[in-house]
């Protein structure tokens, strides 16, 4: 699995961005990942074969979204409001795995090289 992530850059506070990830080969599980400065990897969210979307943490809902484009093979992370702790490295993961988990996507997924988001204030 080739996994191309772009849609990063810098935004002031309270900007948007779009992030995509490109996979190839066949349909996956896909999330996106993020680690920021001396922080560790943390979950974003991730959209299971199936279509179901689940975030991580109620900071996130209503501010980031999740989906997907099945004929192209890509997932979108559309990021609104930004925060300047919400500045990180983005990674999308792709796995087999029709409704994994967390720790499976950590464990089995395929990783791309992930993209850079800075957020000002």
């Amino acid at each position: 699995v080739q996994l191309q992530a772009s849609g990063g850059g810098l935004v002031p506070a309270g900007g948007s961005l779009r992030l995509s990830c490109a996979a190839s080969g066949r349909s996956y599980s896909m999330a996106w990942f993020r680690q920021a400065p001396g922080k560790e990897r943390e979950f974003v969210a991730r959209l299971d074969k199936s279509g179901g979307a689940i975030y991580s943490v109620d900071s996130m809902k209503g501010r980031f979204s999740i989906s997907r484009d099945n004929a192209k093979n890509t997932v979108y992370l559309q990021m609104n409001g930004l925060k300047p702790e919400d500045t990180a490295v983005y990674y999308c993961v792709a796995t087999s795995i029709a409704r994994p988990t967390v720790p499976q996507f950590e464990r089995f997924g395929f990783w791309g090289q992930g993209t850079q988001v800075t957020v000002s204030s």
